[in-house]
């Protein structure tokens, strides 16, 4: 079932959101400071490409410099890329075969506003690697 949504979803509008993410990384990546906004708009736009049987967790100890990051990123691109996904998911979810992808949508906006300090990660193994780390006594 993942595949078929993931592949509807790519088609309806995960390759714009993909775009939307590889143009905010490009620009971002213009400069030596934002380079680490760069990549976190890749990271992202590669979550937005396929993301059911993916989610996001909160990196443990991500600290200030994300709290910080994450401001600057809210007001460089985190606004339109949110906006890009409020668009895209209500215009999903006029049909009723939409909504599932209109809430993939929704779901993607908490992290397009505030993406530092988080890990993407599969829906069957919902811990950081570093959290799987430290419970394995490693």
């Amino acid at each position: 079932m993942k595949t078929i949504l993931n592949v509807i979803w790519l088609v309806l509008s995960g390759f714009w959101l993909f775009l939307g993410y590889l143009l905010a990384g490009a620009l971002l990546c213009i400069t030596i400071i934002g380079i680490p906004f760069g990549i976190a708009a890749f990271r992202i736009g590669v979550y937005a490409l396929w993301p059911f049987g993916y989610t996001t967790v909160e990196r443990r100890g991500a600290g200030a410099p994300s709290c910080i990051g994450n401001v600057l990123w809210l007001v460089l691109a985190g606004w339109w890329l949110a906006i890009g996904h409020i668009v895209t998911g209500v215009a999903l979810c006029v049909t009723i075969i939409g909504i599932p992808l209109g809430v993939a949508n929704f779901k993607l906006i908490p992290v397009s506003l505030l993406p530092l300090g988080r890990e993407i990660v599969r829906t069957d193994q919902p811990f950081t690697a570093a959290a799987a780390t430290q419970r394995s006594g490693w």
